[in-house]
């Protein structure tokens, strides 16, 4: 009885559609010999290990430098967990200070609780602004006829602008930004006063009023005035946003470090009209 060849060609393609299912990925494991699982967990972790060494090895062209940068963690999410109770001191006085300059600053913009009072603010702020004093004593130095006058303007001239200079030092050296975002006018530029700390105002006030009441005679209410202006200029600026309470402080004591370091080089009058000579070149007055 002859074949049928079609029943061959259905048998040949069942069995080739199986062969080809134990091809699949699902049953590569039942053609796979049995291994010895110890010899199978030892050869996975090599190949962890290899890969590992293969992700740590550094890309051609990249330094170990750059590398060790790269793993490094950002600055905000590292935690110190065991902080040195001066660190926390200093934190937490640094966070109030900040709380309170910002609570302070009522008369940062017109729409501020203050807002009307921000023109009488800025006002009293310019009269102890360093462009301000500088100008005037140039001034009164002109108009003066007497050798005592003009030596206490020479020597004040001098203390103004070592102030200026002092002041606009550490401040580019602290770089600290005031408690509310406001850029710094004209002025401020002019007079290298574009940075928080310390406060310069504060400080000219200071070593102005020293100034004048250890050099002038004067009644009590005109000195108790001149110590309140003091403090009002400097109160001002902290009220104008542009500095703290810490820098309104440190600006205090910087004034009257100027003051007395003025007082130990003092200029005589005979130096004074010395360098009034030579600013005005009239050199046939000297004395």
């Amino acid at each position: 009885m002859p074949l049928n060849p079609s029943r061959y060609r259905a048998k040949d393609r069942s069995g080739s559609s199986s062969s080809s299912v134990m091809g699949w990925p699902e049953f590569l494991s039942v053609n796979v010999p049995p291994r010895n699982n110890r010899a199978w967990r030892r050869s996975g972790q090599s190949r962890s290990q290899q890969n590992q060494q293969s992700e740590n090895l550094p890309e051609p062209g990249e330094s170990m430098k750059e590398r060790r940068e790269a793993t490094r963690l950002p600055d905000e999410d590292c935690m110190l967990l065991n902080p040195s109770f001066r660190g926390i001191a200093i934190n937490s006085l640094l966070a109030i200070d900040i709380c309170l300059s910002k609570r302070l600053g009522v008369c940062v913009h017109t729409t501020s609780s203050w807002g009307s009072m921000r023109s009488a603010v800025t006002l009293l702020a310019l009269t102890g602004h360093g462009i301000t004093w500088i100008c005037g004593t140039l001034v009164c130095l002109t108009q003066s006829n007497t050798l005592a006058g003009q030596e206490v303007l020479i020597n004040l001239l001098i203390a103004l602008i070592l102030d200026v200079l002092t002041v606009a030092g550490v401040q580019k050296l602290v770089r600290r930004k005031g408690p509310w975002d406001i850029s710094p006018g004209f002025l401020d530029c002019v007079a290298l006063d574009t940075y928080s700390f310390p406060a310069a105002h504060a400080s000219r006030a200071v070593m102005v009023s020293k100034f004048l009441l250890s050099h002038l005679v004067l009644a009590v209410p005109l000195r108790v005035l001149l110590v309140l202006w003091a403090v009002l200029v400097g109160l001002s600026r902290v009220l104008l946003g542009q500095h703290h309470l810490t820098d309104m402080a440190c600006g205090f004591a910087l004034g009257f470090l100027h003051f007395s370091l003025m007082e130990t080089v003092w200029l005589s009058s005979g130096a004074c009209q010395t360098l009034i000579s030579i600013g005005t070149f009239s050199w046939g007055s000297v004395r």
